[in-house]
């Protein structure tokens, strides 16, 4: 699904030039779930950015499903990131004043779906998180598990191939967490490739595969040995 070869990128601030990534090479196949760690600074936010064609690096190649990535222009990177993309981020990134339903609905009016498909994928995506009582609920009446199952839910309306979550257990406690991994689990289990980043080595070690980061360069990429599974009945969605 994603293939990089040579990739690097540099970030010019006047007169100091920061290579955040140094010739990164790597693959990734479809129904993988991959954690990407390292401490602050080691380019794995970077990373992700250019994988999930928020970002364009400065030098190498980037390929997915077949298609090279980095010297397309911004509506083709936005026409992707929309068709088979999902991001999840730390801080929830929900619209306070619009109850959960219309905050997973978002994305769809993006891509032209009529109201009442998106009212239909909408319920849908929030009963597979199990938020569908709360669905007519503002941000603000939401516990933050309950937020960040809400983004999960708005991630996965326009049926991503990919997901990429940016620290998604980083605002949330224990149990909570454990719920959201849960849900990863399940959602790759049914065939959905998840890339996430966490410096939380717990959080990892629910993934299958853990990359490792370190001044700009991948220094460990490891199968996840003795996975912590959650099964869906240890946890109250």
């Amino acid at each position: 699904m994603i293939k990089i070869e040579n990739l690097s990128k540099i970030y010019n601030t006047g007169i100091v030039s920061v290579e955040a990534l140094k010739n990164i090479n790597l693959s990734i196949e479809e129904r993988e779930f991959v954690s990407i760690m390292g401490p602050s600074g080691s380019g794995k936010s970077t990373l992700m950015n250019i994988l999930g064609c928020l970002d364009k690096p400065t030098e190498g190649i980037y390929e997915l499903d077949g298609e090279s990535v980095q010297d397309m222009s911004d509506d083709e990177l936005a026409e992707i990131r929309n068709k088979k993309i999902g991001f999840i981020f730390q801080s929830f990134n929900l619209i306070p004043r619009v109850n959960a339903l219309k905050n997973v609905e978002l994305p769809m009016i993006y891509a032209g779906v009529s109201a009442n498909q998106r009212k239909e994928r909408a319920i849908n995506a929030l009963q597979k998180v199990g938020l569908e009582e709360r669905m007519h609920h503002n941000p603000n009446e939401l516990s933050g598990g309950q937020k960040q199952r809400v983004a999960i839910a708005r991630s996965l309306v326009n049926n991503p191939s990919l997901i990429f979550a940016d620290e998604p257990t980083g605002n949330l406690d224990t149990k909570s967490g454990n719920e959201v991994m849960s849900i990863f689990q399940q959602l790759n289990a049914e065939g959905v490739t998840i890339i996430m980043v966490t410096h939380e080595f717990d959080i990892a070690m629910h993934t299958k595969r853990m990359i490792v980061c370190r001044d700009g360069k991948i220094i460990e990429d490891k199968p996840v040995e003795n996975q912590i599974i959650i099964k869906k009945q240890e946890v109250s969605l």
